[in-house]
């Protein structure tokens, strides 16, 4: 069991991200006292998309080869299409929701995030949402996919749209303090 307040959570994402699916999880969880990183495929700093451009920037803490799933708590997934389509490509991301998955802490993705759990074969014979566009990739996959703003199968936390960041917040929040989750490795 781990309080919000102590515990360390990791966002990762690259440019292109949805910047509220970003910026509310990681202003809403620092608000509560939780130590967030940004972790990259690249350094420097990464671009969001804001609706209908593009919008400001924040800096990467470390590159996602240098993560440790052993060094946080939970991981979040932020959506917008470009960015979980760049970061579905790339080894050592997909290597990052593996790690975490495997290490039954909190995995937590929005929107188009989920792509990334459909790539480490993450979803498998589990309950998950997702923006409705990529609900078939999402059952494809094996997920059994619901229209719901939030939807937790054992530790794993997956929401649809900006329209659900309130939900999909508290629900971090809650499977953090839950603790680790006994469940299968993708």
């Amino acid at each position: 069991m781990t309080e919000i307040e102590s515990a360390s959570i990791l966002i990762l994402a690259t440019d292109g991200y949805e910047r509220s699916e970003l910026r509310v999880p990681l202003d809403k969880l620092k608000k509560q006292g939780a130590d967030v990183k940004i972790a990259s495929i690249k350094t420097g700093e990464i671009k969001s998309w804001d609706e209908k451009d593009w919008g400001d920037t924040v800096t990467v803490d470390l590159e996602a080869k240098n993560v440790r799933a052993a060094d946080f708590d939970a991981l979040v997934l932020p959506g917008g299409q470009i960015n979980p389509d760049i970061l579905r490509g790339n080894e050592e991301a997909i290597r990052v929701v593996r790690d975490f998955v495997k290490s039954g802490k909190t995995v937590a993705a929005i929107c188009h995030g989920p792509w990334l759990l459909v790539e480490a074969d993450a979803l498998r014979g589990r309950n998950a949402t997702s923006y409705h566009s990529i609900r078939t990739d999402l059952r494809n996959a094996g997920a059994a996919w619901k229209d719901e703003a939030v939807v937790v199968d054992n530790g794993i936390v997956t929401s649809r749209s900006p329209k659900d960041l309130p939900q999909f917040v508290a629900k971090i929040i809650e499977e953090v303090r839950e603790g680790l989750h006994n469940r299968r490795a993708a």
